[in-house]
């Protein structure tokens, strides 16, 4: 994970280069670089010893020309200022790619979730939905889970704040649980959204699929649904890896039964008839797609050299580093960056939002296609300003200047621009 204190600004290095192509004013770049609101809170939680700990806590609130600021909140020991903000600033670009009518914003809780009991939890959420009342709101900023946060806790987080308002307002945060007005869909959304994106990038960069390897780093809840539907289309899963270590298997994998591994073990170290690897090792295995599925910062300028996939899905927000990100181009390895091929998860989310305003819900089947066509419409308007701006990247040895991450802001940052000037923002 690369140093918090340069996180931030090492997240803006595409919004700067597309702002150099785009030929964008300074101040303009200056707003877009800054987020409008950074909420800090004290949240002084009950532990089950009976002694009081007072864990920190964040909300960014990054730009909400758009609409009402969208993200999750993750619970991590890492998490701090800098990240969220980075999280925060990724969620202003996903939301406008996919063409969904909110701004960014994130929050999250430096803990480690792994270490405390369901009702530490429960008394940590409430307490961090009671600090953060006032900034959040159906209308204003709609959380989601992230990191180390699930369903559940998302349930905890709207009781609490509606037992503040006073009133039931299930839009206030996304991926509850289907019971108080969850989406279906919403679970497998980003790996289902990532699977998409996936499709549209191996029609269009040719890209044989069937017998593909595929090597996944953070085989958790987003990526164990790609896992599987890539596996459905003949593809091998022949490395996968969690924070304790990994599975290798050059033959390949069945990921039903690695997630039920898993699920028993709290781990895929140790997968029957597989080798034993460390949690990095999937970045570099030799195979034909990667799918970064962990932390930011993990395809590094150290590592880079080794990746040997041709197709790279980020579904992990901020995976590759830009050092790393050129070091990649220069290979000629397409990369789906992060603000597209994670974008099902928010896209879905949106969808959820829009349920729970009309009182009236979706099918599994009918959220399906809406996603597939948000996804599929998003690639290719991405790869459409690729080509008009000559920002396409492909696996011929002649290359053009840079590649799909610089198209994919290309194509944000001219809609958040447009709205902050409808607004008179800028």
């Amino acid at each position: 994970m690369p140093n918090p204190g340069n996180l931030y600004e090492k997240a803006l290095t595409p919004l700067k280069k597309a702002a150099a192509v785009l030929n964008l004013e300074p101040d303009v770049v200056e707003v877009l670089s800054n987020p409008e609101r950074v909420l800090i809170v004290s949240i002084p939680t009950r532990m089950d010893n009976g002694k009081i700990k007072v864990f920190t806590g964040y909300r960014v609130q990054h730009n909400t020309a758009r609409g009402p600021a969208k993200g999750g909140i993750r619970y991590h020991p890492g998490v701090c200022l800098d990240e969220v903000k980075s999280l925060a600033f990724w969620m202003s670009n996903k939301n406008a790619i996919v063409g969904v009518p909110f701004g960014g914003g994130k929050g999250g809780i430096t803990c480690n979730p792994k270490e405390m009991s369901a009702g530490e939890l429960e008394r940590l959420t409430r307490g961090y939905a009671a600090a953060i009342s006032k900034f959040v709101g159906v209308d204003q900023d709609i959380p989601a889970p992230d990191v180390g946060t699930n369903a559940q806790i998302m349930g905890w987080f709207v009781d609490e704040y509606c037992k503040i308002a006073g009133k039931s307002i299930p839009g206030v945060i996304t991926a509850k649980p289907l019971d108080i007005g969850g989406s279906r869909g919403r679970g497998t959304a980003t790996g289902r959204g990532a699977f998409f994106a996936t499709l549209e990038a191996v029609k269009t960069y040719k890209i044989p699929l069937k017998g593909a390897r595929v090597s996944i780093q953070g085989f958790g809840n987003v990526a164990q649904p790609i896992a599987k539907y890539l596996f459905d289309l003949g593809c091998r899963i022949i490395a996968v890896s969690d924070s304790t270590g990994g599975a290798f298997n050059a033959k390949g994998m069945h990921p039903e039964k690695l997630t039920k591994f898993k699920k028993k073990t709290r781990s895929v170290r140790g997968f029957p008839g597989s080798k034993e690897i460390e949690t990095i090792d999937p970045i570099t295995v030799d195979c034909d797609i990667l799918i970064p599925a962990a932390l930011e910062g993990q395809i590094t300028k150290e590592n880079a050299d080794e990746v040997t996939a041709k197709l790279i899905v980020e579904e992990a927000n901020g995976p590759t580093t830009p050092e790393a990100d050129k070091i990649l181009h220069e290979k000629g390895a397409i990369v789906v960056p992060d603000v597209l091929a994670n974008a099902g998860g928010v896209t879905v989310s949106y969808f959820e939002w829009v349920q729970n305003r009309m009182g009236y819900y979706w099918s599994d089947e009918e959220v399906d296609e809406k996603l597939k066509k948000v996804m599929a419409k998003a690639f290719k308007e991405v790869y459409q300003n690729a080509k008009q701006y000559q920002v396409d990247t492909t696996l011929r040895t002649k290359r053009a200047e840079t590649d799909l991450r610089t198209a994919s802001y290309l194509t944000a940052v001219q809609k958040i621009v447009a709205a902050m000037q409808a607004l008179g923002r800028i």
